[in-house]
């Protein structure tokens, strides 16, 4: 255990979880459909697939920015209970935020993925 990436994480963490908390309270939820948790998750994936194609291994930075900041600002604890409570009054609703959070989210890691590539010169 290195003491440095814990407190990485940890200061990393308390800005995520900030930011994540300031986006809730400039996007409210709209009939009770958790779209700040929606763009937090959305955002987060595609910002770290950018970060792993960017900062392979386990750097100093990925382990700040990516465990960190975007570990703190994504949530799955929230996107489960917002899919939760959608169930009690809009079970297809909840079924289709659940499903397309999940396929929303693996297409932006990979587009991040892929937009964080380096780009290679092309051949004349």
């Amino acid at each position: 255990m290195n003491l440095r990436r814990v407190l990485l994480v940890a200061l990393g963490g308390t800005v995520g979880t900030a930011a994540r908390l300031g986006l809730g309270l400039l996007v409210p939820e709209g009939g009770g459909f958790p779209f700040a948790v929606l763009l937090a998750n959305l955002t987060g994936a595609l910002l770290i697939g950018v970060l792993a194609a960017r900062l392979p291994g386990a750097s100093d930075l990925r382990i700040l920015w990516g465990t960190g900041v975007l570990g703190g600002f994504t949530t799955y604890s929230a996107f489960m209970t917002g899919s939760l409570a959608l169930w009690d009054t809009a079970p297809l609703l909840a079924v289709a935020y659940a499903a397309g959070s999940l396929v929303l989210g693996l297409a932006a890691a990979a587009l991040g993925l892929r937009l964080g590539r380096p780009r290679r010169g092309t051949a004349s």
